[in-house]
């Protein structure tokens, strides 16, 4: 098969837009403004240098919609709120080079770096003295430190009042909140997660638990704004105290107002991971913590992608989430179908993207044991590409899709790659999907404004209910 086109050089006449460029955020009237860089109080902290971060909220119902301005070295980036972060490895967006992440549109002007990978190279950056987005090639980008990677699992259990352990490519590291602080000096982050114990049990068996991660984050928080004041090459570095306490909404509460008592430039809600608790229990957590936070703070999730999840936490008054997922459903083989634009037939859209009417094509009860198996984690919003269904579909990954993959490849080629194991079968599935997953956003933002959040949130709904267009009976 012919080599493609190169993936590094830009589409003739294709212009990706300007991560802060929206124009939800930009409604007249009613906008707050609000500098949120940690005060010379409590604390001790002194102003920083160069341009402030600050928050402009527009009216809107069902969500916060507004920017962060004011971000980077410069003051310049833009941040559209509700947002995401641009989710990377060891400073690198999966399977791409900076290069062909260029001719992805709407990446966000954030980028997500994870400690466990810096920490085991922080000496390097030490030595280098020049930060980490330098150090990988990003000198625009507005980097973001957080404690963990929301794609690798960490051991329960290895949290002591003095430290909290990182599990690295070279195994556990015991983290002080002295060490913790050397370490954010050395990648010198626009913002970063404040070290916190975020390993609890759920249910009452929990609650002893809830209430000590509470009371070692808050004793981890407090050292580290001790430092952060002392530290010259953290002053224009903003600080999010994270938000504990398991399942138990008392901790939640107290771990709440206590963070929004010290000087932090947002918030961070961890410990909603995955099935970490019931659904309905996650959610009446969030809504009752962000009740309690100042409304001129962001407030960051983690743990949080699928696109009905992000709905819920958005009208609990979330701002910005990961992008992990689209990584995730890169590694299964599968590419984000699902649709966020509401057509006057929603049911008729959803059933021609996901090739529903395929399903018997190429699927006949002899062939069911050459289709390899769908990942179990995959979800209604993604089809299975290695299902030999698609060896003959010569569609794009989505009709109507503006990015590199779909714009130039089909299902078919998409196909071969993954089943002969092709490096760049990953690089074309990640381009889609982060595109696709960073207009998911633009829409989120877009349906804000024009008060239609409701009308979204049913559409994408009632895709949440299908079962994935891939998976066998019984899986």
């Amino acid at each position: 098969m012919a080599t493609p086109p190169s993936l590094r050089c830009r589409r003739k006449g294709a212009v990706s837009p300007p991560a802060h460029s929206d124009d939800a955020a930009d409604t007249g009237g009613g906008g707050t403004r609000s500098t949120f860089m940690p005060p010379p109080s409590g604390h001790g902290g002194t102003a920083a240098a160069g341009p402030a971060m600050q928050m402009k909220l527009c009216g809107a119902a069902g969500g916060r919609l507004g920017k962060l301005v004011g971000l980077g070295r410069s003051g310049a980036a833009v941040l559209p709120l509700p947002g995401c972060l641009l989710y990377t490895r060891t400073g690198s967006a999966p399977h791409l080079t900076h290069d062909t992440l260029q001719t992805v549109g709407g990446v966000p002007a954030v980028a997500q770096l994870t400690l466990p990978a810096l920490a085991e190279i922080h000496d390097v950056l030490e030595e280098y003295k020049e930060g980490a987005a330098k150090f990988i090639g990003m000198p625009d980008k507005v980097l973001y430190c957080s404690l963990l990677d929301p794609v690798t699992p960490c051991p329960s259990g290895y949290n002591t009042n003095k430290t909290v352990s990182l599990w690295g490519s070279s195994g556990r590291m015991e983290i002080t909140a002295s060490k913790f602080m050397d370490i954010q000096r050395a990648i010198q982050p626009d913002w970063f997660q404040c070290i916190s114990d975020g390993d609890t049990v759920a249910g009452e068996a929990g609650r002893k638990r809830a209430k000590k991660s509470v009371d070692r984050s808050l004793s981890f928080l407090d050292a580290c704004l001790q430092i952060l004041e002392e530290s010259p090459e953290l002053q224009r570095s903003v600080i999010f105290g994270a938000i504990e306490g398991g399942d138990i909404l008392e901790e939640r509460l107290r771990s709440a107002r206590e963070t929004a008592k010290r000087p932090v430039g947002g918030f961070l809600l961890d410990g909603f991971q995955g099935c970490a608790m019931a659904k309905e229990t996650k959610l009446k957590l969030i809504a009752s913590v962000t009740a309690e936070l100042p409304e001129d703070k962001p407030r960051l999730i983690h743990g949080v992608g699928k696109p009905d999840e992000v709905l819920e936490c958005i009208e609990r008054g979330v701002d910005i989430f990961e992008s992990f997922f689209p990584f995730q459903v890169t590694e299964r083989g599968c590419a984000l179908v699902f649709s966020y634009d509401c057509h006057p037939d929603p049911e008729a859209a959803v059933f021609m993207q996901n090739g529903a009417q395929d399903l018997e094509k190429n699927g006949a009860e002899e062939d069911q044991d050459e289709i390899p198996k769908a990942d179990p984690e995959m979800t209604p919003f993604e089809i299975f590409l290695k299902d030999k269904r698609y060896q003959d579909d010569f569609r794009p990954l989505l009709e109507g899709c503006t990015c590199y993959c779909c714009q130039r490849h089909t299902r078919a080629y998409v196909h071969h790659l993954l089943v002969t194991s092709e490096l760049l079968a990953g690089v074309l599935l990640m381009m889609h999907n982060f595109q696709h997953y960073f207009g998911f956003f633009e829409a989120i933002r877009g349906a804000l404004r024009d008060n239609k959040l409701d009308q979204l949130k049913e559409f994408v709904f009632r895709q949440a209910l299908q079962t994935p267009a891939n998976a066998k009976p019984g899986q």
